[in-house]
């Protein structure tokens, strides 16, 4: 029996692509019968139940891998942090120009904020 494709030795492995899981995904969406499914594919059922719920609840971003999902979260959140870093600058340098306005300057000199 001849193998299907390259990407079939990554199926072998136990590797699936975000496009492969949402091409079976897909097939069980359109009507196929999962344990059908699951023995063509050779995928445990709950498997694919657990991409089929995993899709349908977060749609292709839900099935790339962990690691990826990962970095992603912990980018969202330091470009929160920095976000909120340059707001605070932001606000520091108007109550030092408004301070200096009223008072003068802070220092000897022009403030380097």
């Amino acid at each position: 029996m001849a193998k299907k494709s390259s990407g079939a030795n990554d199926v072998e492995r136990g590797r699936w692509s975000a496009k492969r899981k949402s091409e079976a995904v897909l097939r069980l969406l359109k009507g196929e019968d999962l344990d059908t499914l699951s023995r063509e594919l050779k995928v445990n059922a709950a498997t694919l139940s657990g991409w089929r719920d995993i899709f349908l609840e977060n749609g292709l971003a839900g099935l790339k891998s962990r690691e990826v999902d990962l970095r992603d979260e912990k980018i969202a959140q330091l470009q929160k942090a920095l976000g909120a870093t340059a707001l605070r600058l932001e606000i520091a340098r108007e109550v030092i120009d408004v301070y200096e306005r009223k008072a003068g300057p802070l220092a000897d000199g022009k403030s380097k904020l």
